[in-house]
């Protein structure tokens, strides 16, 4: 079985959409469960609405911690042996349940899938797709600029036996909890890239990922997990580590220095 969790707290906005994307993947080993923190709107009603109607959707509602807590609840009321998230205003691309339950019969226990993620705006346009196709530790705690690490839970699946060896999510992380768990998960997992798109995350103006990107605390937190786990790195993996550090600076300054070369040719008055 699938569980899928999805946290929320008053998303009444996109609570419907988002239950129906699981009843759309047409998945019949899956359960769905909705850890609402307490919601004062009508996030509450429609989740009753569509469980009254389809079994496989479950939930619970009472104050939490914040989203980590949350995550964690719906770790502990798992009954599937494949573990997903899902926030609510995010999606999955059509019958990859089917897909990623198919896939995981052929996997040893604990594996960690991770499929690719289309990065939606406000205007509902595509601005990037996430294709984290390295993901050992040493290639992500190299740096985003190097390699992308997952962007959102819709686009991985993974063992909830996982969470025995390595743990739950850092209850008093807000923001990057996704990133420290994956950064532990790949040490002890079997770690497969499939280059599919399997889920869509809508990058919302005003939602609390937004603005942690647009003030640069999402960006700090980052870089203090990546120091953090390159701690775990042996001494071969931190030369090269510091490697392709360097290689990444050494880029970046050579594409800043053509771009600046070609903005002084393109102005030249004498031409």
């Amino acid at each position: 079985m699938i569980t899928i969790v999805t946290p929320v707290f008053n998303g009444e906005k996109f609570i419907e959409s988002c239950l129906q994307t699981v009843i759309a993947q047409h998945c019949s080993d899956v359960e769905h469960w909705i850890i609402d923190g307490g919601s004062t709107d009508n996030t509450l009603s429609i989740v009753k609405n569509y469980a009254d109607r389809y079994p496989h959707i479950r939930w619970i509602s009472e104050a939490d911690r914040g989203q980590s807590d949350a995550m964690n609840k719906g770790i502990q009321l798992a009954k599937g042996e494949i573990l997903s998230f899902l926030n609510v205003d995010d999606y999955y691309e059509s019958n990859v349940l089917n897909q990623v339950a198919e896939l995981f019969k052929t996997l040893p226990e604990p594996s960690f899938v991770v499929g690719n993620c289309q990065i939606w705006n406000d205007h509902n346009q595509i601005i990037d797709i996430n294709k984290p196709t390295k993901l050992r530790l040493l290639d992500l705690v190299v740096g985003i600029n190097v390699n992308p690490y997952p962007c959102n839970p819709c686009a991985y699946f993974y063992h909830r036996s996982l969470h025995d060896q390595i743990g739950n999510y850092a209850i008093d992380d807000h923001h990057a909890m996704d990133l420290d768990f994956i950064l532990r998960a790949v040490q002890v997992a079997h770690i497969k890239h499939v280059d599919q798109i399997w889920g869509n995350y809508r990058r919302i103006k005003g939602t609390k990922t937004f603005i942690a990107m647009a003030d640069g605390s999402s960006d700090r937190r980052v870089r203090q997990l990546l120091k953090k786990y390159r701690q775990n790195l042996t001494p071969i993996e931190q030369i090269e580590c510091l490697y392709w550090k360097l290689w990444a600076q050494f880029k970046s300054l050579y594409l800043r220095a053509i771009r600046k070369l070609f903005h002084i040719i393109l102005n030249d008055p004498a031409r």
